[in-house]
């Protein structure tokens, strides 16, 4: 037997048994009622604070009604039903007050593509809580020089101490209403309107205002259990006709700084070439002065040298002058006819044949010594 069998006997058995019927029916009204009471107790006796929130409760009847200064955190909570308790959430997370006119850059939009409907029904939409962020209209600053500027600001901020805030503000969302947008524009017209329409475009100074705004705003809002975490200057705009003023001074600037950088290049590009010229004169000179002491020198190393040339030859020549005066001495002293004779002999020495008289005053024997002393005019005592 399968269950569908098994199933249908058993109805089969209920039908045909009215103690069990009744049985059923009254079990069943018996657990409705259970269901409705417990829904009741838990609808009215228990209050849910879900996960980034906290609550307040405000005791409406009784002898110490009002506000409880006791923070109630995430979780269930016992309250008296019928209106006796209420409580007041607050949410715990970064909360997001912007002023932007432009939608598909809110905060809020930014995760999904907007369809043409949504961008047309901005207007409708402006204003409206979505998703922990409130969006408004850019604030309209007037700059210390008397332009206007749209600016798209983001406010970051949390809430501190819900009990300040619901007996400084109130309950609900009138913490933006009545806390967050009061405060906003006025400062940030105090602290961006310092500024002047050229001021706008440089970003350190935006900080340093829009860090003086988050001051200013935590001056007002910390005494209402509120803090400003951040103020963002996102984006800001002015009318075409100044936009367009701005543009044409900015390029008027930016041609007059590069003038200015191509005249400054000019001139450095002139005292460049003026260096390098002077460096190259005296690269000249020295060259030239290098040349000149190597001429001098060289001058000097010749001179040098031929006088020492000169010098060796007038010793050399004075040697062979005293050689000769010497050679003349001994010439004219005694034994010279000697010498004479010698050298004649050396002269005949190579003599093989010569053929000469023998006879008469002139003639040569080289037997008769005595003879040929006479002839070349040796005496034979040794003198001239």
């Amino acid at each position: 037997m399968n269950e569908k069998e098994e199933f249908m006997k058993m109805m089969h058995n209920v039908k045909m048994d009215p103690k069990k019927m009744g049985m059923l029916i009254k079990l069943f009204f018996q657990g409705f009622l259970v269901f409705i009471v417990i829904s009741i107790f838990l609808g009215n006796f228990l209050f849910y604070v879900g996960a980034n929130e906290f609550a307040i409760k405000q005791v409406n009847i009784g002898i110490n009604s009002g506000v409880r200064n006791k923070i109630y955190n995430t979780g269930l909570h016992l309250i008296a039903p019928f209106g006796i308790h209420q409580m007041h959430k607050f949410p715990k997370d970064m909360q997001v007050f912007e002023m932007n006119d432009y939608l598909e850059t809110q905060a809020k939009n930014i995760q999904f593509k907007l369809s043409k409907s949504i961008l047309q029904d901005y207007s409708r939409l402006a204003g409206e809580k979505q998703g922990g962020v409130s969006p408004r209209k850019s604030a309209h600053i007037q700059t210390s020089d008397g332009f206007f500027v749209d600016v798209d600001v983001s406010i970051l901020y949390h809430i501190t101490d819900p009990y300040k805030l619901i007996t400084t503000i109130g309950p609900g969302r009138l913490y933006e209403d009545n806390g967050i947008m009061p405060k906003v524009e006025p400062v940030l017209k105090e602290t961006l309107g310092e500024m002047t329409t050229e001021e706008f475009y440089k970003s350190n100074l935006r900080g340093i205002k829009a860090e003086n705004a988050k001051n200013l705003l935590n001056v007002e809002l910390n005494p209402k259990g509120m803090t400003v975490d951040h103020v963002l200057v996102r984006y800001f705009k002015y009318s075409d006709e100044i936009q367009k003023n701005i543009e044409e001074k900015k390029l008027k600037d930016q041609l007059v700084f590069t003038n200015r950088a191509k005249a400054k290049a000019a001139t450095q590009n002139a005292l460049v070439q003026k260096v390098k010229e002077e460096g190259e004169a005296k690269i000249k000179i020295r060259l030239e002065e290098g040349k000149a002491y190597a001429v001098k020198r060289n001058s000097e190393k010749d001179l040098y040298v031929r006088t020492k040339h000169a010098q060796a030859d007038l010793m050399i020549k004075l040697a062979e002058a005293n050689k000769k005066e010497l050679i003349n001495n001994a010439y004219q002293n005694k034994g010279s006819d000697k010498l004479v004779g010698l050298k004649m002999a050396d002269v005949l020495k190579g003599i093989n044949v010569l053929i000469l008289p023998t006879g008469g005053k002139t003639g040569f024997n080289p037997l008769n010594l005595n003879r040929n002393l006479d002839l070349f005019g040796i005496s034979s005592g040794g003198s001239y």
